[in-house]
């Protein structure tokens, strides 16, 4: 006699069929963001106030592997794979990069491109000299540090060499990081700088206290666009917070 009981435990070969495919679809959906995370575009959010007024604290900002070609920097881990860059292109003076620190690789940075491979660069009296030419300065108002209020400073319109320009921020005169000596920048590296020029750790420093002279194969990828930003305090796991956005930072080039 048969096992009616069995017989009704068993799900309905249409019922597997569906999570079969269910489950397909699921693999190939986290298969295609692991691709397209690893070699096209990745999400970062900004941890500090190196890169104000550009990049606040908690933007929410896609970066593009392509832009400068992989490394091993580019993929997750940053595996022990060979040195270099495979299709490697150069950054341009004035781009904004995410990079793995080259004294602590598990950390990403991210700094503005400020000197390219055979410049020199100084900086005095707080004014950015490339190749013995000041890169121009206009002043613009004197406003808030948008991450801590309590601070003034000047924002400062900047025009690198090829023409591209930016808001910096300055804090004052005579502080830290304004008068450096002359920085060569060897070939496959670059000089790197935080548009918050006083609350900046970036190649005016050695690597062991900022960035030091930043190998192009540390680079992760090329900082595109402002997906959104988020307030302090919030995160992934305080779903209460989810919706405390910063208003005006929704889908912002990265200048």
């Amino acid at each position: 006699m048969p096992d009616t009981d069995a017989a009704e435990a068993k799900p309905a070969p249409g019922v597997v069929a569906e999570l079969l495919d269910t489950a397909r679809t699921v693999g190939l959906g986290l298969a295609a963001a692991v691709v397209i995370q690893t070699v096209l575009f990745q999400p970062f959010t900004i941890p500090s106030s190196s890169m104000e007024p550009g990049l606040v604290t908690g933007d929410y900002v896609v970066v593009s592997k392509s832009a400068y070609g992989w490394s091993r920097a580019s993929l997750p881990f940053n595996p022990p794979l060979p040195a270099g860059r495979l299709f490697g292109k150069q950054a341009e003076r004035g781009d904004v990069v995410v990079f793995r620190r080259p004294s602590a690789p598990d950390q990403t940075w991210v700094k503005r491109v400020i000197g390219l491979p055979g410049d020199r660069v100084q900086v005095m009296g707080g004014t950015v000299f490339v190749n013995g030419q000041a890169v121009p300065r206009t002043p613009l108002n004197i406003v808030r540090d948008h991450d801590s209020p309590e601070r003034e400073v000047l924002e400062v319109r900047e025009t690198l060499p090829g023409g591209r320009s930016f808001v910096t921020y300055d804090g004052g005169s005579g502080l830290q990081g304004d008068d450096t000596g002359v920085y060569v920048v060897p070939e496959g590296q670059y000089f790197m700088m935080g548009d918050n020029r006083d609350n900046s750790l970036d190649s005016r420093w050695p690597a062991d206290v900022g960035v030091g002279l930043l190998p192009a194969e540390n680079i992760v990828g090329k900082a595109e666009i402002i997906v959104a930003s988020w307030k302090p305090g919030a995160g992934l796991f305080k779903p209460w917070t989810w919706f405390n956005l910063q208003q005006g930072r929704f889908f912002k080039d990265v200048d």
